[in-house]
């Protein structure tokens, strides 16, 4: 391709268009499955299993989403030829939007089971699930900021916020075992309790890698198997903690 053809092709008005539109595409899959998040801690917390009912409808707008933002990205890459970091934004958000799709279809693992869990009494007061959802909405919303605005310290931020939801994680384990030791009828509902929290637990892991896609990125540094952040922050290997087995 000549020179002109690529002055031609980054100049014209529907280039940009597309780029444009690709990037809120990006936010409104990202918002959609941050939504998605609340219902599903709601549905939970308040016992509310009409909001859970609504989480099939809310997955399949969120699986659009991802099919519209692959057959966008695919055709510029096909019809523009991006270059530089163009073609990593497009590249990257393809890789996105799988991690946003897993997290809707994790949210909605959630809503399964906050139908079954509202079918009889609590069994707990539930204080550290609702953190753990606000932490991991958090996490998926900086972790699209970070990429979008190209923050890389909004990305690093995101990846130590994991450390918090591991934490959250393992306390609500060892709690909810507790009660089913105490009492086998309890064993049901607790397993179902912390199906929900290793479900939140997972969606922090997709914003993690969310995160570690926006570092590449920005700054072209893989920190994808650095043991999260690894020697790069001197952080250590969270993965080094006790195990909880049933």
């Amino acid at each position: 391709m000549s020179n002109q053809g690529r002055i031609d092709r980054y100049t014209d008005q529907g280039y940009a268009t597309e780029l444009l539109e690709i990037r809120e595409r990006l936010l409104l899959m990202a918002g959609r499955v941050e939504h998605m998040i609340g219902e599903a801690i709601a549905s939970i917390v308040n016992r509310d299993t009409e909001r859970a009912e609504l989480g099939v409808d809310l997955d399949r707008q969120v699986n659009q989403d991802e099919l519209d933002l692959d057959a966008l990205c695919l055709e510029l890459l096909a019809c523009r030829q991006p270059m530089a970091s163009d073609l990593r934004f497009v590249v990257f958000t393809l890789k996105m939007v799988t991690d946003l799709e897993r997290i809707a279809d994790l949210a909605v693992n959630i809503m399964e089971r906050a139908k079954d869990l509202n079918r009889k009494p609590a069994l707990t007061e539930y204080i550290i699930i609702p953190r753990m959802g606000d932490l991991v909405r958090e996490m998926v919303r900086n972790a699209i900021d970070a990429f979008i605005q190209k923050d890389i310290d909004l990305a690093f931020a995101v990846i130590e916020k994991d450390d918090e939801v591991d934490d959250l994680y393992r306390d609500l384990f060892r709690q909810v075992l507790n009660v089913m030791r105490e009492d086998s009828k309890h064993v049901h509902r607790g397993i179902h309790v912390q199906s929900v929290a290793k479900f939140l637990e997972r969606i922090g892991d997709h914003s993690t890698n969310l995160a570690e896609q926006a570092i590449f990125m920005i700054g072209g540094d893989d920190v994808r198997h650095e043991g999260k952040l690894g020697d790069i922050r001197s952080k250590g290997n969270p993965g080094d903690t006790e195990e909880i087995t049933l």
